[in-house]
């Protein structure tokens, strides 16, 4: 019997999303039951002790008997020709050839299966390995490795303290098994061997459930029955780490109030679940339901989306079915976040609402997937058709965002407008200096004393008694290599494929005593560092760290600093609300904004427009300055200030107290400028049109203390949409990566500890790795397309709150929170 879900009631859902195909009445086993599906035929029992094998292109049921107890366990193999399937039941374990028992009913004979094992006990769940010789048995505290072909049992593996409820081979290990169990761990076998490998801690105080491996990421994904989800590194060296902990209940309640604000936004005909348009508040006295995480499967995201075009980059990132008691959930495995939700309520014409037990499908055919559920208290077993397009579409309009002419670049891809804040800026408003304010002494050309032809000059235009330009032999060694160093790497491009930069070179203290970096950077030509500190001052070192170049004092607060893209000058701003811009080569500076120009402390400052501008933060609204700068000194007027700064334009960030951090290009030109506030919200500003485009809200669950862009440099070059991704890094929230056009999180990163202190992040050149610091003594080194991080590097002595890269050679630089800079090359 079989339902077509053609409609649903009260207008709540679509009807494409989801359709029952087939009902079937079945009597309940006396326990939870392992589903299986593969391409083409769903496995259940049917009666408790029968084996039912679903043909989805004929609609027509195959019924296996062999079992005189209910079937606990059903599980396909992994090839399809020949198609092997594996019931198990207390008694026995059968492994049966579906092209052998088609072909026998057709011929009119009962078809019979192997029996591979006996009276093993209650069994939770089967495996067959990549290669179908051998199968996997999880019956109570054991797992059985059982052979395909005959009865016989080739391993024993035991060491839980409780049932196992699921196992996974391991496709790029030889002989690698993980289980888990209802003792709350997972552990690793040796299954040729019978060896334990690795066994993890108590994870949680609930059962773990399900188990994935997820082949691309090399990563074990588990779930257990409150809703929590574990993610562990299986690459060789990572030991096991975890990855990733993801609570469901929470993700599910933060995208249902998404999806809950955006049908608000554009208006209740777009059709959300019923359960996205509630505000998720409990009624007083009800209960709170768990979240069981029954099953947890591939998504074939692609497969789906096969007919839709101009789709969203987060295409390219691997998303998994998790299957509950309630419904079915996509996870996106880069930045661990709900891409969907089907609650089985929401849809009347389908005779489930909550499920015991469920499978999928991993491949999508005409993309649809299946999906087989049966009842958690009735006597049904169900097959519906799940159409995950049209499920992604109801729930998330940015999701297919298209990218075209009205999405935002931070490329500058059209003119300036007349009336711009940039335009403005711009314009000649400035008095251009005269020669007198340049402190020009005389036009004069320079002439002999006596100017008479006959009488010899006193020689003060005479030709000096020397050879001009000589080569000077006189050069010290290092000199000159440190001269051929400076010209060799003004002239290389920056390496796209060197290894990360993590052996250890050198380390220098900066102070005599402790003090905090506040920040680190380097010049575009990766000449010199500037480190801003909490003593009030700014050094400059050179970029190995040999020598000091020059030191600016004047601050009466802890510094941020940050250089032009001329590479002549640089920005200071200060708690102690001035604002200061200084010549390298000049220890005094050229331009002084005092206390008067600002009423809170100006929290960062750097070069914008390719120097034309600069941004600064004060409070809870960002100022944009031209300016023009003269170190030329008048003798008559020597402490007058040459250098003129004048106020464009401000712009508040929306409902926030304090603007924590700022981010714009200044190599090319770009009108884009990216804030974060205290209230955890990001904006985005488009200068040219001289107003905010966007606001992501919640960006972080606390507010972001750094916005980090993919700027590249001048010695590396990438694709112009790669210049649309930037980072942000708040304290316990690990690391998000954006992409500006679809401004959604593309991916997290976690693994770095960063609680105690704001620890700073930074993308090298060529864009494929993100540094970051962290409370352990350590910076962290992730690699773009992984969400764990592929080195650390120590030697610290105290926290590590600052980290940069040279943008023309593989350097890393970190700065700790006790005043040390340590250089790190590959």
């Amino acid at each position: 019997m079989g339902g077509d879900g053609d409609r649903c009631s009260e207008g709540g859902c679509r009807p494409d999303v989801v359709r029952q195909k087939r009902l079937f009445k079945s009597q309940l086993s006396e326990c939870l039951v392992q589903l299986a599906c593969s391409h083409r035929h769903c496995a259940f029992p049917l009666n408790r002790n029968e084996l039912c094998i679903w043909n989805t292109e004929t609609a027509q049921p195959l019924c296996l008997s062999g079992h005189h107890y209910s079937i606990s366990a059903v599980s396909f193999g992994s090839k399809t020709n020949p198609l092997l399937v594996c019931s198990a039941s207390r008694e026995r374990v059968i492994v049966w050839n579906l092209d052998e028992c088609t072909q026998k009913v057709e011929e009119g004979l009962t078809p019979r299966g192997t029996i591979i094992g006996t009276l093993l006990g209650m069994v939770l769940h089967v495996r067959f390995n990549p290669d179908d010789q051998q199968v996997a048995v999880c019956a109570g505290n054991r797992i059985y490795m059982l052979s395909a072909k005959n009865e016989g049992i080739l391993a024993e593996l035991d060491g839980h303290m409780g049932p196992v409820t699921a196992a996974e081979f391991c496709t790029w290990e030889k002989s690698m098994l993980v289980s888990v169990s209802e003792d709350r761990t997972f552990k690793v076998w040796d299954y040729s061997t019978g060896q334990l490998m690795y066994q993890s801690g108590v994870l949680t105080t609930f059962p773990l459930l399900s188990l994935l491996i997820d082949e691309e990421n090399k990563q074990i994904i588990t779930g257990c029955a409150e809703g929590q989800l574990w993610i562990f590194s299986l690459i060789s060296d990572h030991n096991y780490r975890c990855v990733a902990l993801i609570n469901l209940k929470k993700e599910q309640e933060k995208f249902c109030n998404k999806v809950w604000k955006s049908g608000k936004e554009i208006g209740e005909g777009q059709n959300t679940s019923k359960l996205c348009k509630t505000n998720n508040r409990r009624p007083e006295g009800s209960v709170e339901s768990s979240l069981p995480i029954l099953l947890i499967e591939h998504c074939d995201f692609l497969g789906c989306f096969h007919n839709e075009q101009n789709i969203s980059s987060a295409l390219n990132t691997t998303y998994f079915w998790i299957g509950s008691s309630t419904g079915l959930l996509i996870i996106n495995l880069a930045n661990f976040e709900l891409e969907g939700f089907l609650s089985y309520k929401d849809y009347s014409d389908l005779s489930i609402r909550f499920a015991g037990s469920c499978a999928l499908t991993q491949k999508a055919v005409n993309g649809k997937i299946l999906c087989l559920i049966n009842s958690m208290f009735e006597d049904m077993i169900a097959v519906l058709e799940v159409n995950l397009a049209a499920l992604v579409r109801t729930q998330q309009s940015d999701f297919l965002l298209c990218q075209n002419e009205n999405s935002l670049s931070v490329i500058a891809r059209y003119s300036l407008l007349t009336n711009s804040p940039l335009s403005k800026g711009l314009k000649k408003n400035l008095k251009e200096p005269s020669s007198k304010t340049l402190g020009v002494k005389s036009t004069v050309k320079d002439q002999p004393l006596v100017f008479h032809n006959k009488i010899k000059s006193s020689g003060y235009t005479a030709a000096p008694q020397m050879t001009m330009f000589s080569l000077n032999n006189n050069l010290k060694k290092n000199e000159v290599s440190k001269w051929k160093m400076t010209c060799k790497r003004k002239n290389k491009e920056y390496p796209l494929k060197s290894y990360p930069p993590i052996k250890y070179e050198r380390e220098i203290s900066v102070t005599c005593k402790p003090t905090p970096v506040c920040c680190i950077q380097y010049s575009g030509d990766g000449e010199m560092l500037a480190c801003g500190l909490a003593d009030k001052a700014v050094l400059i070192f050179n970029s190995n760290l040999t020598d000091t170049c020059n030191v600016f004092s004047g601050h009466d607060g802890a510094v941020n600093c940050g250089w032009s893209h001329d590479k002549k000058w640089l920005v200071s701003a200060s708690e102690d609300r001035t604002l200061r811009v200084w010549s390298v080569r000049k220890n005094e500076p050229a331009l002084i904004l005092g206390k008067e120009k600002f009423h809170k402390t100006v929290r960062f400052a750097q070069f914008y427009f390719i120097d034309a501008f600069i941004l600064l933060c004060c409070g809870a609204e960002f100022h944009l300055l031209s300016l023009h700068l003269d170190t030329t000194k008048d003798d008559l007027k020597r402490y007058k200030q040459r250098s003129v700064c004048k106020l464009v334009q401000k712009f508040p960030m929306a409902s926030t107290m304090e603007i924590t951090s700022l981010s714009a290009v200044n190599d090319f030109y770009s009108y884009i400028v990216l804030t974060a506030g205290s209230n955890r919200a990001l904006e985005v500003f488009d200068l040219n049109a001289g107003c905010s485009t966007a606001v992501i809200t919640e960006a972080h669950t606390r507010s972001v203390h750094q916005i980090c862009q993919n700027k590249g440099s001048s010695f590396s070059t990438q694709q112009p949409e790669a210049y649309n991704l930037f980072m942000t890094t708040a304290a316990g929230d690990g690391i998000k990566l954006w992409d500006l056009r679809t401004l959604r999180c593309e991916r997290r990163f976690e693994g770095h500890s960063s609680r105690c202190y704001p620890c700073g992040i930074a993308v090298s050149p060529c864009g494929r790795f993100i540094a970051s610091g962290s409370d352990d003594k350590y910076a962290y080194i992730y690699e773009m397309r992984s969400s764990t991080f592929s080195h650390k590097v120590g030697g610290h002595t105290e926290s590590v709150i600052n980290v940069t890269f040279n943008p023309s050679s593989p350097q890393l630089t970190t700065a700790t929170l006790d005043g040390k800079l340590r250089l790190f090359l590959p």
